[in-house]
């Protein structure tokens, strides 16, 4: 198993709740949830019962329509899973939840109950199809559960000391040097083409081989459509799932919703379910236009003006050449290299949003018009800092020019804390203007 970040937070949930709440940890299918939770119950429970209801026989689900007498519930499950259950220092972890509603609406009383602690996993948007008839739990406490970031995929390639060399260059703003910069540069790319799903990183260890990690994300991308198409049998998920790439590629102010849907009959409701069903599958990001650049983002953001991003930056890099068998090794070494001819200032802007993201920070950018000069400016990402806003700008390429932050610092400097240029060259400063190689966004917090 994989060093994951979100252990910690589990086991500050269980200190702190001792027992008061259940926790569900949320997020896409195959980024590890499972693995981590059976983890955390082997190593900090006397004993657990794992309930995958991908798999559990009817009798199990069954045991969850009568919660009338918990003595007998607890008995049949011991009875069951061959285990025995100690009270305050056992877990059951329903696993894949939303295939079972009826376990989940009975955490209210198991958690009243208060003899053990409660672990629920969920994937995709059928967690939420599947509560229509049920009561949801207050005593649910939410977690969410991204992809492997950039430190926990050097764990895995049993790198402990590139991280904390990067926080003390990002504290102190000194320059690394061109050499030192190519090289980090180019491991950060790595995780850039194999991505954070832990299937994909551990074929990457075990084969070297880009052909079979692709392989992988192509097995995890159908997996993700097919939920797609259970979910929406018209296809229409899959249709905007599949044009992320092509649309950040196209750079337009916004996805172009209609476009790609322009064989259905598609109102501005319909657009906004759609998105909503793909935000709520942790498989994507979705970026809101801010009309307003100012502290307290979310109250001007326009829901029907959006880009969306890949969760994992490993699986648009596979989306993006999805229309060949597979992503040749001659593609991953030249990306690797900084040596494709195509513009990957997109891909780039993907995994900014994907590291802003796992940091907590919802997304918004930002466009507007300079009436005098007719022309049209955009800032990549605003994040709220303090009581300020920062502007970010993402470059894969001719990193001096700078004309939309310029702009938008003429505009606004009264609300601007820090302006940043997310690029790949090494650390520097263009007036005030904080320029930073790619692999340092992380410390933006």
């Amino acid at each position: 198993m994989f060093k994951r970040k979100i252990y910690n937070k589990i086991k500050e949930w269980k200190d702190t709740s001792q027992g008061k709440t259940a926790l569900l940890i949320e997020g896409a299918r195959r980024i590890g949830k499972s693995t981590v939770v059976e983890e955390f119950a082997r190593n900090e429970y006397k004993s657990y019962i794992l309930i995958d209801f991908s798999i559990a026989s009817n009798e199990v689900k069954e045991m969850f329509e009568d919660m009338s007498d918990l003595n007998y519930f607890f008995l049949q499950l011991q009875l069951h899973y061959h285990v025995e259950l100690e009270n305050r220092n056992s877990v059951i972890i329903f696993d894949e939840v939303q295939l079972c509603p009826k376990a989940r609406q009975a955490i209210k009383f198991l958690v009243k109950d208060g003899r053990y602690d409660y672990i629920e996993t969920g994937s995709l948007i059928s967690i939420k199809k599947n509560v229509k008839d049920i009561l949801i739990p207050s005593e649910e406490r939410k977690l969410q559960m991204h992809p492997m970031d950039y430190e926990e995929f050097l764990w895995a390639l049993d790198d402990k000391t590139t991280m904390s060399l990067l926080k003390m260059t990002f504290d102190n703003k000194k320059k690394l040097g061109d050499q030192l910069n190519r090289k980090l540069m180019r491991s950060f790319r790595l995780y850039m083409l194999v991505g954070g799903m832990p299937q994909a990183v551990n074929e990457y260890i075990q084969t070297n081989n880009f052909k079979k990690v692709d392989d992988i994300k192509r097995d995890i991308i159908n997996l993700y459509e097919d939920d797609f198409r259970k979910i929406d049998s018209t296809g229409r998920l899959a249709l905007l799932f599949e044009a992320i790439p092509s649309q950040l590629n196209k750079n337009t102010k916004g996805f172009q919703t209609k476009k790609i849907l322009n064989s259905y009959k598609t109102e501005d409701t319909t657009i906004l379910s759609l998105i909503s069903e793909l935000k709520d599958s942790k498989t994507i990001s979705v970026a809101y236009h801010a009309n307003n650049p100012e502290i307290g983002l979310s109250a001007y953001k326009d829901l029907n003006l959006f880009k969306l991003y890949m969760a994992d930056t490993g699986l648009f890099v596979t989306l993006q050449f999805k229309d060949r068998d597979f992503t040749e090794n001659t593609i991953y070494e030249k990306l690797l290299n900084d040596k494709l001819s195509t513009n990957l200032g997109y891909l780039y802007e993907n995994v900014v949003a994907q590291i802003l993201t796992a940091n907590g920070h919802d997304l918004f950018y930002y466009t507007f018009k300079n009436l005098e000069q007719k022309r049209n400016y955009e800032i990549d990402f605003i994040i709220s800092k303090k009581n300020k806003i920062c502007p970010i700008e993402v470059k894969s390429s001719n990193y001096k020019k700078h004309t939309s932050i310029d702009e938008f610092y003429k505009k606004y400097s009264s609300r601007i804390l820090e302006r940043y240029i997310i690029h790949t060259k090494d650390v520097s400063k263009d007036q005030d203007i904080l320029c930073l190689p790619i692999y340092l966004t992380q410390f933006i917090l």
